[in-house]
């Protein structure tokens, strides 16, 4: 057998070298392949699951938000994959992730801000802060941040309103929106919504009463709390409208409930009719200072279509069922007021 000449030698291991660089390197191009695209995420929930990121997070923050949304097979290749596609400028939003994601697919998402936005809804609220409340649980925005603005004072007076009346602004319905939007975007957001809303149409109906758009919120907060029947509350509009017309107090219970801060109470006293408050429509003549509840568009037509009739009492149905019974005396209305009372007596409804 003939031994190597130098030369085959030297060949001999340029050529194992560029095997051994092409494994290596084939290697590294299948390991790159599969932190890119391998499926690597997976929400932890069968519903739609969202990574919400807040301002100022760095990427170990987004892994520890994602990791409370989704399981994640390989942390290290999450984190290689973002220093391998620059994703060094957090960006804050709603990211939907999905089933079976793999990293490239998120952090590409990610990089770009592309976020899922919020359906952001809210009803049947009565406070401010209740309001606050309902809108930071589906946004970036601080409920304190919400509130601050509701309160600004400057702010809400180059919009004709205040403190009181703020909660008008907000008109009950489903709003695409992005999560991280703050709270002077909200208001902006919510203001433009408000005057697509009251259009020529319902502001020629609310200067026929005569009632600004605030005012008529004011009065439909009132009719919302005060029946429970939407085909009744044009009725029962009316009825305030006919009051207001001849100066004679509202008398509204809701705004009692309100003021005292209580809306479970079913028997209204003497205490609660003393009760000093701008709000208690017994002792003070006119609309409250704002709006008892956040009115909802059902509501403001109620008042800008009310029902035109004579009636100036009502008193809750003895059947309890939030229904009325109306009248345009004051002894028919005496006699309505007995059918309840006996009713509450009877169910052993005391306050």
């Amino acid at each position: 057998m003939s031994e190597e000449t130098p030369k085959q030698n030297k060949t001999n291991k340029l050529s194992k070298s560029v095997r051994t660089t092409a494994i290596l390197a084939g290697v590294f191009f299948l390991y790159f392949v599969y932190i890119l695209f391998a499926p690597n995420i997976s929400p932890k929930s069968d519903e739609k699951t969202y990574l919400c990121i807040p301002d100022s997070s760095s990427l170990n923050q987004v892994v520890t938000l994602l990791s409370n949304e989704a399981d994640i097979s390989n942390t290290m290749a999450f984190k290689q994959v973002a220093t391998l596609l620059r994703y060094s400028k957090i960006r804050p939003g709603r990211y939907e992730i999905k089933p079976g994601m793999n990293n490239f697919q998120l952090i590409r998402i990610l990089r770009s801000g592309r976020q899922t936005p919020v359906k952001l809804t809210f009803n049947n609220i009565r406070t401010k802060e209740q309001l606050a409340g309902r809108l930071s649980a589906q946004l970036m925005a601080d409920s304190l941040s919400i509130l601050k603005i509701l309160n600004d004072t400057a702010l809400l007076a180059k919009d004709s309103l205040n403190p009181n009346t703020s909660i008008a602004l907000f008109i009950p319905n489903t709003y695409e929106v992005f999560w991280d939007m703050d709270a002077s975007e909200l208001y902006n957001r919510m203001r433009k919504e408000y005057n697509t809303f009251w259009t020529n149409e319902r502001k020629t109906k609310a200067a026929a009463i005569p009632l600004t758009p605030v005012q008529v919120s004011t009065l439909a907060s009132i009719v919302e709390e005060e029946t429970n029947g939407k085909s009744e509350r044009p009725m029962v509009a009316g009825l305030y409208i006919n009051r207001l017309r001849i100066d004679m107090p509202l008398q509204a219970d809701p705004t009692l409930k309100f003021a005292v801060g209580d809306f479970s109470i079913k028997r209204l006293t003497l205490e609660h009719i003393l009760k000093i408050s701008p709000y208690n429509t017994y002792r003070n003549h006119g609309l409250p200072p704002g709006p008892i509840r956040v009115a909802s568009p059902n509501g403001i037509d109620a008042v800008l279509n009310y029902a035109q009739h004579k009636y100036i009492f009502m008193c809750a149905k003895e059947t309890l069922n939030g229904e009325h019974n109306f009248a345009t005396t004051y002894a028919e209305h005496q006699a309505n007021a007995k059918k309840y009372q006996k009713a509450l007596d009877d169910r052993k409804i005391f306050k």
